[in-house]
């Protein structure tokens, strides 16, 4: 019954925004008829696509998905590609209940509570989904961050390979994934060098051959966008007219140094939240679609890193980064907001108390037998040594 109501509450909104939907559609577009051309065409496409296209700022998994709605006329690509994106909404939050019946099990969990804390958070996460994938139409933050509830999913599981490839094609479809890589250090450690190798390897066979084939595609990472008066890197002393030369390093390093901090806390839950927080409060843009990220680690931090029935931080998110865009008039106190967003669920995640039940001991080392191991934060499931639904 819960996802047939997040499924209305998104042909809801899907209805409503599609109208007036697509604003940056037609970068996709382009991208996904430039990437086919290969040698035919003006040569500005193929493997020279980002030495020629500098502006295009997605990943090449997003330009090849784009692509395949070009055989349709605009008006109708655009609407199929909306309406797959949504869709992609609505799998992200399956994930995201599997991933936490999965990370919760043999805790004595109440799933029907579990069910209702889903369906709470999505009725957050679907109008900020919403945004990112209809009214903006971009598929290159719909895709990284569907890949990354994914890798999410793989790793309750213990699935080293998995978890490696899907932040890959995570960072393959938009490079600011990036901030979501210490998932993998919440593997057992003897995991950590296989999900390396798989994450390097679809990387590389990804990116590398722009880059050899035309040198020049490293001017796309010097691409600049203009420095909005509401970003909270106002704050912070970024004051330039345009993007700072440190700005996007920095923000690379901070969420990467975040998620660390909450692996090594026992709090991996909070990994992709606080990768997504890096990026609101160190990019000189405000787009709204922004906050999808953000939102989709408050769902993963709600559902899986907390118990409560309520999951605050998906509506504390929703309506102060969303909310705030309409109901404040002043653009500088817009950054000081996010910025106060940032600091406070930074700080919860990390040290906020966190009242946990005492192991099971015996239960725990039964459950071993049956498959799990032990991760970081506790046992999880091994695929290669048990079947998770014959255990109790």
């Amino acid at each position: 019954m819960h996802l047939l109501l997040l499924t209305a509450w998104t042909v809801l909104w899907f209805a409503v925004v599609e109208p007036n939907g697509g604003f940056s559609w037609h970068y996709l577009r382009t991208g996904g008829e430039l990437i086919y051309q290969g040698a035919s065409g003006d040569g500005t496409g193929g493997l020279n696509l980002y030495a020629h296209h500098p502006e295009l700022q997605m990943g090449p998994i997003s330009f090849l998905v784009a692509g395949l709605f070009n055989p349709f006329s605009e008006h109708t690509g655009q609407f199929l590609a909306a309406a797959f994106m949504s869709v992609l909404g609505l799998v992200i939050m399956v994930l995201a209940g599997r991933s936490a019946a999965t990370h919760f099990l043999g805790t004595g969990t109440n799933h029907e509570r579990l069910r209702r804390r889903v369906l709470i958070a999505g009725l957050a996460f679907i109008p900020m989904w919403i945004e990112v994938s209809v009214r903006f139409g971009h598929l290159d933050d719909v895709l990284a961050l569907f890949f990354t509830a994914l890798a999410v999913w793989f790793l309750t599981r213990c699935n080293p390979a998995a978890v490696g490839a899907c932040l890959a094609l995570a960072m393959d479809s938009k490079p600011t994934a990036l901030a979501f890589v210490p998932l993998i250090l919440a593997l057992p450690r003897d995991r950590w060098m296989r999900a390396v190798l798989w994450c390097a390897a679809l990387l590389a066979v990804a990116w590398l051959p722009f880059f050899i084939a035309a040198p020049d595609s490293f001017a796309a990472a010097k691409f600049t966008i203009p420095n909005s008066p509401a970003s909270a890197l106002r704050w912070l002393g970024g004051n330039t007219p345009v993007t700072p030369d440190w700005a996007r390093p920095a923000q690379a390093a901070l969420g990467l140094t975040l998620g660390a901090i909450a692996v090594w806390r026992g709090r991996w839950a909070g990994v992709v939240l606080l990768g997504a927080n890096a990026r609101i409060l160190l990019d000189p843009s405000v787009y709204t679609y922004y906050t999808a990220s953000v939102l989709l680690g408050t769902l993963l931090w709600d559902v899986c890193g907390q118990r409560r029935l309520v999951p605050w931080w998906s509506w504390i998110a929703l309506i102060v980064l969303y909310g705030s865009v309409f109901a404040v008039p002043d653009e500088s106190a817009k950054g000081l907001i996010r910025l106060g967003f940032v600091a406070v669920s930074t700080v919860y995640v990390l040290f906020w108390p966190q009242h946990r039940r005492k192991r099971r001991r015996r239960l725990v080392e039964e459950e071993k037998n049956e498959g799990l191991v032990e991760g970081p934060w506790g046992p999880m499931w091994d695929p290669n040594r048990s079947r998770p639904w014959a255990a109790r």
